[in-house]
């Protein structure tokens, strides 16, 4: 079910790729689960997706879906605008592209595809059918994504080789614009990653994709890129269950990356700083995605730490107790939890990589914030340590 309201825009605010951000009266009170409600006539920060609703003016009357700021949902704390009350936005020009995203939902929307039969790309795809190596990384959570480029820049002006062209492909596990994605839109404008590419139905990219497979060659074939980053969109789902987590389509990239003949790369979710004890060191998610779902075998990162802190938690599952303050000892529980997915336990190929000082440096100096279910780099440093190692490593992989 959905939580309507209605209300007028008052005002403007941040403006990025995709989106535009809106302060909205809303017309009738709101409760929300867990904290104090609105009363009639609160101002809520609302999101607007120009290609489906447009940018509503100041002062026009708007329909909002407040269902997960209701409930409290991790939404950013926005509000979503459905539509206008009043004026319709225009109808867009005439374009080609027939591929409909957001199914059969009301507002499906309609791009071209860069495997579209209309599309200037479609007989380069047509047949397309290997990567040739190109390193592909996979992560579970969006927030890995500029941990994982910062890495890869590393690894290339430690080695004086060229910064490698990034394709980021986004999956639609998570948030299906990619409008919503503030990193996406920074990281592009520092010239950090080449293009993004939506697949599924998550939609915005710089180009659009019907699959991950097809995604993939386009991020080789017409993007050029050198390396390609796999992960979902921001808003990670899971229920706290074995099998139900969004994050296990990460096991089916790297089966994906595999049968084109890339070089996948599994970058392990790991926290220091976790309060749940499924997510203490590596996350579950990580074990089982790789462990149970990738059926090809996969670089698995693990991240030698030498020096920094983190929030130490103890250990309730064999591997080593974690010591307040000590990333060495979180490196050894990661290590020992990952052996059961690389040979001789498992199908995967272990690869250790230095995650000392001069990663945090160049993690500190990434061009967006840092965060990770809402802890930054000195909350849980682990978490951005581990993703930028598989960056890290994947650069050494590329042709460059």
């Amino acid at each position: 079910m959905i939580t309507w309201r209605a209300g007028v825009v008052v005002s403007h605010g941040p403006r990025w790729r995709g989106a535009a951000e809106l302060g909205v009266e809303i017309e009738t009170a709101l409760d929300i689960d867990g904290a104090p409600g609105l009363g009639s006539g609160a101002l809520v920060r609302a999101l607007a997706y120009p290609s489906l609703v447009g940018v509503p003016h100041v002062g026009e009357r708007v329909l909002l879906n407040v269902t997960a700021l209701a409930r409290g949902l991790g939404t950013g704390g926005y509000a979503l605008v459905v539509a206008p009350t009043g004026p319709l936005p225009a109808d867009p020009p005439p374009s080609p592209g027939h591929l409909v995203k957001a199914r059969y939902t009301p507002l499906q929307t309609m791009v071209l595809g860069v495997d579209d039969q209309e599309s200037e790309h479609h007989a380069t795809l047509r047949d397309a059918d290997d990567l040739g190596g190109l390193p592909v990384v996979v992560a579970d959570l969006h927030s890995a994504l500029p941990a994982i480029v910062a890495g890869a820049r590393l690894g290339a002006a430690l080695n004086g080789r060229p910064v490698p062209r990034v394709a980021y492909l986004m999956t639609d596990g998570g948030a299906l614009p990619a409008g919503f994605s503030r990193t996406v839109a920074e990281l592009a404008d520092a010239g950090w990653i080449e293009a993004c590419i939506t697949i599924g139905q998550a939609f915005g990219g710089d180009l659009e994709a019907v699959t991950v497979h097809t995604g993939l060659l386009a991020a080789r074939l017409v993007v050029g890129a050198d390396l390609v980053v796999v992960a979902q969109g921001p808003g990670n789902l899971g229920t706290g269950t074995r099998w139900g987590f969004s994050g296990v389509s990460a096991g089916e990239a790297i089966n994906a990356a595999a049968v084109l003949g890339g070089r996948p790369v599994a970058s392990l979710r790991v926290s220091g700083a976790d309060a749940r004890e499924r997510h203490r060191g590596v996350s579950h998610h990580s074990l089982t995605a790789y462990g149970r779902v990738a059926l090809a075998p996969a670089d698995v990162v693990v991240p030698v730490f030498t020096s920094a802190s983190t929030l130490g938690l103890p250990g309730s599952d064999g591997a080593a107790a974690l010591v307040a303050g000590s990333l060495e000892a979180l490196g050894r529980r990661i290590r020992q939890q990952a052996l059961a997915l690389v040979a001789p336990y498992g199908r995967h190929r272990l690869v250790e990589v230095d995650a000392g000082e001069h990663l945090f440096a160049a993690l500190a100096g990434a061009p967006v914030r840092l965060s990770t279910m809402g802890r930054g780099l000195d909350a849980d440093p682990a978490a951005f340590l581990a993703a930028g190692a598989a960056g890290v490593h994947a650069q050494a992989l590329t042709t460059l």
